[in-house]
């Protein structure tokens, strides 16, 4: 088989990018990872209206994620070979068009795909977002234009619950549910509207090549991995769960050997020369498997352990979005004076805040006022913006131009592989432990504590360079 070469390459632009560049971008990395989380809140009106069977609404968080563990390698390095910002046009206009079907979807199952749409456009854009800041800006700049995209990150995933308690509560024109994915509809043309103004192209060298076996490999081992993770719990982790992590083994394997000798490999082994990228991808992957299983267990106290409704549970999740806010505006001058420690820092600030909170939570038991929950959630969210703001900068410090897509879809897929992981892990000792509520919330907790502690060891593997 044949790689595919890519077209020659087109001249930089060599104007400084503005904010306005930075808020195109960041555009697309909120209302994709948005769109990750505020399905959960709009489940049972779903289900309801379009008559979902319990495996339906499980594909329809299954299929977003799978879809985008699958395609972020390979469509980091279509953005090298065929331009960053051409390929995060293409993906926020699947994005897009994807939401709209959503939106408009008469049955579960063309839900079920329109979504698996939505999770290819998000893989599509989310490492050229990467890479466009990794390419284009400089020195502060660069280092601001990263502590935004963690930002928004993070408010994506922290924002989630509320903004789609918000949106099904206003019941905007009789939509319902279906208001969660029409949103982005005039958000993504906007933005689809200022990307030519706005973001500079770029891309790799001319004469790269795109390597289809190496696609394949990847592709396959990542929804191996992905797939019986996202469904592996809810299904009693039967024999086929274990039979496709297996499978995924093999495949990652005969791909991180191809890789080797391949004349234009996929992933560039010499990405992983660099121990600011080896490390901070595994720091990467660590910190996610926390994030949204967090998310996932505070959502299940609240709302089934506490009886909150979801907009109510949503307004739980302001001060932890407090928290988050306040740190990680301060994070890049923090970053500036303890260099990788900010992101051991932020943490251990999230390791004591989850302790806060297991204590309360044990303490209230089901019936004291759940406000008292809100201290330990601003300090977790402190620690958040801590990790998240300044990490990426860390993780790419060093990597050559000419691969900086293919390097953030690397780091894009360990996010999204830990989350996958770490709502796995923590669905086993939550329901594993669940008693009562408050038993298992302060149970995954510690779970969680653990996690922290290894994110602080690991930090220490980074390079000391600020």
């Amino acid at each position: 088989m044949t790689a595919i070469k890519a077209p020659a390459a087109a001249p930089v632009r060599v104007a400084a990018p503005g904010w306005g560049t930075l808020l195109v971008l960041l555009t697309g990395i909120f209302i994709t990872t948005l769109d990750f989380f505020i399905v959960n809140v709009a489940i049972p009106a779903t289900q309801q209206d379009l008559n979902a069977t319990p495996s339906q609404v499980q594909f329809l968080v299954a299929g977003f994620g799978v879809a985008l563990a699958a395609g972020l390698i390979t469509a980091g390095r279509l953005g090298d070979l065929y331009g960053r910002r051409r390929m995060f046009a293409i993906g926020l206009t699947v994005f897009t068009l994807a939401s709209a079907a959503c939106g408009q979807a008469p049955t579960a199952g063309f839900l079920i795909g329109a979504r698996v749409a939505q999770g290819l456009g998000a893989a599509l854009l989310m490492p050229q977002v990467l890479a466009i800041i990794n390419t284009v800006y400089t020195g502060e700049h660069r280092a601001k234009a990263f502590n935004a995209y963690g930002v928004a990150m993070g408010f994506g995933g922290v924002f989630g619950q509320l903004i789609g308690g918000v949106l099904i509560r206003a019941d905007i024109a009789g939509l319902g549910w279906r208001t969660i994915f029409l949103i982005n509809v005039p958000v993504g043309v906007v933005a689809l509207a200022l990307v030519p103004r706005l973001v500079p192209e770029s891309r790799a060298a001319a004469g790269a090549r795109l390597d289809p076996v190496g696609t394949v490999l990847v592709s396959l081992g990542l929804v191996a991995i992905v797939f019986p993770l996202v469904q592996g719990r809810v299904q009693g982790w039967p024999a086929w769960t274990w039979a496709c992590l297996g499978a995924a083994a093999v495949l990652l394997t005969a791909f991180a050997l191809y890789q080797r000798r391949a004349a234009a490999p996929l992933v560039a082994p010499a990405l992983f020369r660099h121990r600011s990228f080896t490390a901070g991808a595994a720091v990467s992957l660590l910190h996610s498997m926390t994030m949204g299983s967090f998310f996932l267990v505070l959502a299940l106290y609240l709302q089934q352990g506490r009886g909150l409704s979801a907009l109510q549970s949503g307004l739980i999740f302001l001060p932890l979005g407090l928290g988050y806010f306040l740190s990680s505006a301060r994070a890049t001058a923090v970053a500036a004076r303890l260099g990788r420690q900010v992101v051991a820092v932020g943490a251990l600030g999230m390791a004591v805040g989850y302790t806060v909170l297991a204590l309360t939570a044990s303490e209230l038991g089901g019936h004291g006022a759940v406000g008292w929950i809100i201290p330990g959630l601003v300090v977790a969210g402190a620690g958040m913006g801590l990790v998240m703001a300044p990490l990426p900068a860390l993780v790419l410090n060093g990597v050559a131009p000419g691969h900086a897509a293919a390097a953030s879809g690397v780091l894009s897929t360990a996010q999204q592989a830990g989350g996958a992981v770490g709502v796995a892990l923590i669905g086993v000792v939550f329901y594993g432990a669940l008693g009562t509520f408050p038993h298992a919330f302060a149970a995954g907790l510690v779970l969680l504590i653990v996690l922290d502690a290894l994110v602080v060891a690991l930090v220490q593997a980074l390079p000391r360079a600020r």
